[in-house]
Parts: C-alpha cells; sequence; structure tokens
C-alpha cells in the first residue's frame, strides 16, 4: 500500500544509524558518544515499528474480508515462503563473518548450538550466541505469526477492543508484578511482551477497512496527541531512563505508530506520503528486509575490522563507518535482495521460481 514501504525503508536505515552510533561509542545507554548524536540511541524503537507494521500490514487484507486469514496452514505457508529464504541466506553469511572476521555476541563466536537455534528461528525462546544481533526480532516475529490467526478469530468473534485488552492486560499486570514496578528483559522471551505492539497494528488495520466517516479522521493529529504524552516524559526523565523503561515505553508509543499507519494508508498528510512515495524511498522500502538482515555484519567488519586501522577512535570511527559501512550495507542489501528476497516475493511456489527462472 502507497507509503508503507517508504516507512519500512526509513525505519530499517534508522536501525542500521543506530548501530553505526552503538558499536562506535561503549557505555550504552549511558553512552560515551557527543550529546548531538543521542538521537541515534532508539533504535528499539525501530524495530517495535516494524512490529506495529507487521501487525497491521498482514491485517489489512483478512480486516476486508471479515477478519479471515483464508486458513491458518495456507497464511503460515506463504509467510515462511516469504521471511526465511532470505533470512537463512542472510544467516549463513553472518555464521561467515562472525567466524573468520568478528564475532556477532560478547558470549564468543558462533556454536553449532547457534546454528542449529537460529536455523529453527528459536532465538528468542532458546539462549545461544547470537551471529547476527539484529535478528533477535526475527524470532519475536515468528512466533507472532503463530498467534496470528488466533488474533484475527478473537477480532472476529469480539471486536477491537476486546483483542486489545486480551494482548495488553496480561503484559501490563507482568509489568506492574515486577520488582520496581519495571521487568529487567533479558536476550529472550520477548515475544509475549511485544505482543500488544503487533496487535496495535492488527487493530490499526480496522480503520482501513471502516466506513468512510472513520477512515476520514485526522488520524495522523491523532497519532500525533498519543506520541506527544511519551516524548514529553522522554524528554524530562532523559534518554537513559527511557531505554531503561522500554517495557513501558513499546506499549505507550505502539497506539500512536498505529494510528500512523492508519493515516499514511489513508492518503494522509498529503506531504509525508509524497515524501514516502518519491522513488529513493519507496526503492529503500522495497528491501529493506534485506537491509535489516545483513548490515550489521558489515558495520561490525568496518568498526572492528577496518577503522582501527585508519583512524583513531570514537568520532572518527562513527564516521568512516557512516561513510564506508551505510554505503556497502545499501548497495549489499539491494544485490542481496535481488537474488535471495525478491524472487520469493514475486513467485508463490518453487514451481512458479522454477518456471521464471527458465
Amino acid at each position: 500500500m502507497s507509503g508503507l514501504d517508504g516507512l519500512r525503508g526509513l525505519a530499517a536505515l534508522y536501525v542500521v544509524l543506530f548501530h553505526c552510533w552503538l558499536y562506535t561509542f561503549p557505555g550504552y545507554p549511558d553512552s560515551s558518544g557527543p550529546p548531538w548524536l543521542k538521537g541515534l540511541m532508539f533504535g528499539r524503537l525501530a524495530v517495535v515499528f516494524f512490529l506495529v507494521l507487521s501487525g497491521f500490514s498482514l491485517a489489512l487484507s483478512p480486516a476486508r474480508h471479515g477478519w479471515r486469514t483464508g486458513g491458518a496452514a495456507r497464511f503460515l505457508r506463504r509467510r515462511a515462503w516469504r521471511i526465511l529464504p532470505p533470512y537463512w541466506a542472510a544467516l549463513a553469511l553472518s555464521l561467515l563473518v562472525s567466524l573468520l572476521v568478528v564475532p556477532a555476541s560478547h558470549h564468543g563466536p558462533p556454536t553449532g548450538r547457534t546454528a542449529l537455534v537460529f536455523g529453527l528461528v528459536l532465538q528468542d525462546m532458546v539462549t545461544a550466541p547470537t551471529p547476527n544481533g539484529a535478528f533477535w526480532s526475527i524470532g519475536v516475529e515468528a512466533e507472532l505469526y503463530l498467534l496470528f490467526p488466533l488474533l484475527l478469530l478473537v477480532r472476529r468473534r469480539t471486536n477491537a477492543l476486546v483483542l486489545a485488552v486480551c494482548a495488553a492486560l496480561p503484559v501490563i499486570v507482568l509489568g506492574l508484578a515486577a520488582p520496581g514496578g519495571n521487568p529487567v528483559e533479558g536476550d529472550n522471551l520477548l515475544a509475549p511482551h511485544l505482543a500488544p505492539v503487533f496487535v496495535a497494528g492488527v487493530v490499526g488495520a480496522g480503520i482501513v477497512a471502516a466506513r468512510e466517516r472513520v477512515r476520514r479522521l485526522p488520524w495522523a493529529w491523532f497519532a500525533a496527541a498519543a506520541a506527544l504524552p511519551v516524548l514529553a516524559v522522554g524528554l524530562v526523565k532523559g534518554s537513559v531512563w527511557t531505554v531503561d523503561h522500554y517495557f513501558w515505553i513499546d506499549l505507550a508509543v505502539a497506539p500512536a505508530m498505529a494510528m500512523l499507519l492508519a493515516a499514511v494508508a489513508t492518503g494522509r498528510p498529503a506531504p509525508l506520503l509524497r515524501l514516502l512515495d518519491s522513488r529513493p524511498v519507496r526503492g529503500l522500502g522495497d528491501f529493506s528486509y534485506s537491509l535489516y538482515l545483513i548490515h550489521l555484519p558489515v558495520v561490525l567488519t568496518v568498526i572492528h575490522r577496518v577503522a582501527p586501522r585508519l583512524v583513531a577512535p570514537g568520532l572518527p570511527t562513527f564516521c568512516l563507518t557512516l561513510a564506508v559501512a551505510l554505503p556497502v550495507s545499501v548497495s549489499g542489501a539491494w544485490l542481496f535482495s535481488r537474488i535471495f528476497e525478491m524472487p520469493f516475493k514475486r513467485n508463490r511456489s518453487w514451481r512458479a521460481l522454477l518456471r521464471r527462472a527458465t
């Protein structure tokens, strides 16, 4: 849909910038980097946006057809066909880079357990040395895909409010019961916490399929109003506090993200839509999944292997990383997508893929 690919591309680009910043300046979230670069420290929120966008995009068609997927098995098969081939190719690439060039994990180089856990997309349930620090969200999405048919069933049998409450209430209770009312997250088991942000996207998709009177509401302004309190708290408390309270920030910002997506999907605001539909931004969105999958090995290679030979640590390393890793990541992702992503995006079966190839 118009505008959504552009948003996806910009979010992926922000994640690349976040990782360039994160691995250059130690001490996250109390980073040693210059204060004027603190705007790059919120990569987690870009991934949360991906999850909201995923729920929104997947629910658009069901929302127009009585909240039905056309069959759970068919839906899951199509998701696996679309997501897994480029993911497995990026996993192989990441394993090679992590073994031969630079480890991607503070736990050390990948092991046989790594290949098994990440190959089966179980990284959100089972701990193993990661070959690629960006892969955590793929495990979360895989679990949410399994849950998606159930979410649609609840939406079909009840309404959007019941669906949102069913997803968010257990998470809120869990958060309030944690020591200090702020759970400390580990490296996995994040899907239950992030399910409400995915559901926010599903609920938002209902706006696009609603009556014209609902569609014409100023959803962009509603999104701004919903985001303003979260932004105000973050500014008052500071960036370190915000990062330390991502459990609650994720839940608080998801409705604003969902309303922004509804605004864009219904054609407003026009200036934003023109930007998102511009050729460079729309093109970036076309291979944003590949960019997300392969950028981190490139970034780590530049920061840990190339930069120490050429420039001083800190800001010079960051500038070199932007100058080298950013264009290499983008151009490499474009090429990677043409080989490992687009064929599976444009063809729905091995037969169609082979027929097109011949």
